[in-house]
């Protein structure tokens, strides 16, 4: 076993930074090219040049505000590029539109979605690709990895990084040259009128990899005649999530901009205050276990751990590097999980050098939630929240107040009052408060995704 093999991520980063003086390059040149036999020295460097999120990228990048692009099949450039897109947050309230799965189908369950390529089997199956593309006869058609040939195109840069006197070489654009890269689409379809290139996802995340919708759609748009249409697709806890993306200008890799958006679902998703009222009185309370009082406040993201978990157990290092989750945020929604009862930790023997690593695992009570049907489910999360005094008064004052929630004091001293374990200041309080404010709005929010 090379000695660099157990290298994280992040160290074999430092390493080179360091080997090859990048930063300074970096600075002189305004940007850095790597061949892969100089990353592969230390680290894989398909392992090395993958970040589908800004929450992923090693710190040395974050830090300086770099990112990093293939240019070549063997070779990357580092820069102050703005390489990410911020998912658009206004789109939240759009209502869900019902779709259908054809009778005769046996091989294909709605419920239990464990992969990009089912729940994109499923959206194509049930209608949801043809309706959202608004376009007849579409036949899946390109997949997979291939050529990019040759295409150049300019980029932002962080112009945060760009010297008030204007000293160095750096600018607010920089144009990069890309040659027999390598591309992968996850799925296309092609009607009369276009070709449609989808970009799938199975983890909710704030923002996406403009590369993996540009890169394809810079190839495709120069092989065929046909408009090319560059969808990001997100499934999750039964709900389907497309963004429809144009750019503006070809060869201007920041040029897009969102222009629809719709949201799916092949499950009924009517939930009412009638159901969610009568899951919070069969339910009865439970002792404040000793755990950390959850930090974690978006439901969406605990929900999507136990998705994520539901095929293999993932370790800390595992959901931190390939999911939309920083290091900390991986603390935050594995321990809410677990103070839920939905997921249960251990250590396990890391396979390249035998270290001890924190492995996360459903718990059966888990496992058979995240089989439900989306209603079920939704309500057998309600009922494990409701089975903490804090989430239980917290709700219950909404009702009595016409449906207003309690004010973050009012939050605060319910939670003073409910034996939570090992909170003690009250800045922490004030922190955990938000948490719980959050989670009665999921609940409440269960009550507004009625389907179309």
């Amino acid at each position: 076993m090379d000695k660099f093999d157990k290298l994280n991520i992040n160290k074999a980063w430092e390493i080179l930074f360091e080997r090859h003086d990048i930063l300074n390059k970096i600075e002189k040149e305004g940007f850095w090219k790597i061949e892969a036999n100089q990353i592969r020295t230390v680290k894989e460097p398909r392992l090395m040049a993958k970040f589908d999120h800004f929450a992923n990228l090693p710190k040395i990048f974050s830090d300086n505000a770099l990112s990093i692009l293939p240019i070549t099949r063997g070779s990357y450039i580092i820069g102050h590029f703005m390489t990410y897109h911020t998912i658009e947050s206004d789109v939240d309230n759009v209502s869900i539109q019902r779709m259908y799965l054809p009778e005769y189908l046996q091989s294909i369950n709605s419920s239990r979605i464990t992969s990009e390529a089912a729940a994109l089997n499923c959206a194509y199956a049930s209608g949801i690709i043809a309706d959202f593309l608004k376009e007849d006869n579409i036949i899946p058609s390109v997949s997979g990895r291939s050529g990019s040939g040759s295409f150049n195109f300019i980029i932002d840069i962080d112009k945060d990084n760009i010297d008030k006197d204007n000293t160095n070489k750096c600018h607010s654009i920089q144009r990069i040259f890309v040659s027999k890269s390598q591309i992968e689409i996850d799925a296309g379809y092609e009607g009369k009128d276009s070709l449609s290139l989808i970009e799938a996802k199975l983890d909710l995340s704030d923002d996406f990899l403009i590369r993996q919708l540009y890169y394809p759609y810079r190839v495709w748009k120069n092989s065929i005649c046909k408009p090319i249409r560059s969808i990001f697709f997100v499934y999750s806890n039964g709900i389907y999530y497309l963004y429809e993306y144009i750019f503006q200008n070809t060869e201007y890799y920041n040029s897009l901009k969102l222009i629809k958006f719709k949201k799916y679902s092949i499950e009924s998703t009517d939930i009412s205050f009638a159901d969610i009222e009568a899951i919070m009185q069969k339910t009865a309370l439970f002792d404040e276990p000793k755990l950390p009082f959850p930090q974690a406040d978006k439901f969406e993201r605990v929900i999507n751990i136990c998705e994520l978990l539901v095929t293999k157990d993932l370790s800390f290092n595992e959901i931190t590097a390939n999911y939309a989750f920083t290091g900390r945020q991986t603390g935050y929604y594995t321990n809410a999980a677990i103070y839920l009862g939905l997921i249960c930790k251990y250590c396990s023997l890391d396979e390249i050098d035998n270290s001890r690593m924190i492995t996360y695992r459903l718990t059966k009570k888990g496992r058979s939630i995240m089989s439900l049907s989306y209603k079920e489910r939704q309500l057998a999360f309600c009922n494990l929240i409701f089975q903490h005094k804090v989430y239980r008064l917290v709700f219950e004052i909404f009702l009595k107040n016409d449906k207003t929630l309690p004010s973050k004091k009012e939050i605060i001293d319910i939670m003073r009052i409910s034996n939570l374990y090992e909170i003690d200041s009250f800045s922490t309080f004030k922190r955990r408060s938000s948490t719980v404010k959050k989670w009665i709005e999921w609940i409440i929010n269960l009550t507004n995704k009625n389907t179309l």
